[in-house]
């Protein structure tokens, strides 16, 4: 099957009565915030989205995605390539009364003025929530072993001489 490009807006009442089943990519060059949020975006995202029409008649669009980007890891500071899975489920958002109808494993999502639904912002967003809040390798791909890592108390060797109060100045003003 021939991969085609995601198309950037879509009326999703009309493809839920269509049951419309998307596949395709998203170019890399249009998440400008991802890029951004990391060193580096790796290849064009894979994406898989459907449209339906659940039992509440509530329109539906479900979807997962892919992509490899670059971070940078905290504890060596080398940069290395992270796989982004995302799936989700979401429904258009039409006011309060959606909110309080709306199954909690759905997601609420607002329209544009056309009534469309961006679906690279979507998927993009997807994308940034999904990435780790603390980047690292694996410990057994790290550079840097657990073993010279220092946690709690500084030892004595690298403990300095105590230094003056900065503060100490102002005592003298106050006299």
């Amino acid at each position: 099957m021939q991969k085609v490009k995601i198309p950037r807006t879509i009326d999703p009442t009309r493809a839920a009565q269509k049951r419309l089943d998307v596949e395709g990519i998203i170019q890399v060059s249009l998440f400008k915030r991802l890029e951004e949020s990391v060193e580096g975006v790796k290849r064009d995202a894979q994406v898989s989205l459907s449209f339906d029409l659940d039992e509440q008649r509530l329109v539906v669009i479900s979807g997962k995605a892919n992509i490899v980007v670059d971070l940078e890891c905290q504890r060596c500071n080398e940069v290395f390539a992270h796989e982004c899975d995302v799936q989700f489920t979401y429904t258009p958002y039409k006011g309060e009364k959606t909110e309080e109808e709306a199954p909690e494993e759905y997601d609420l999502v607002d329209l544009n003025e056309y009534g469309e639904l961006d679906l690279i912002q979507l998927v993009e967003d997807e994308f940034i929530l999904n990435l780790p809040q603390i980047a690292m390798h694996d410990e057994a791909d790290c550079s840097v072993d657990s073993d010279n890592m220092v946690f709690g108390e500084i030892p004595e060797e690298i403990v300095e001489e105590e230094k003056p109060n900065p503060f100490d100045v102002l005592k003298s003003l106050k006299k």
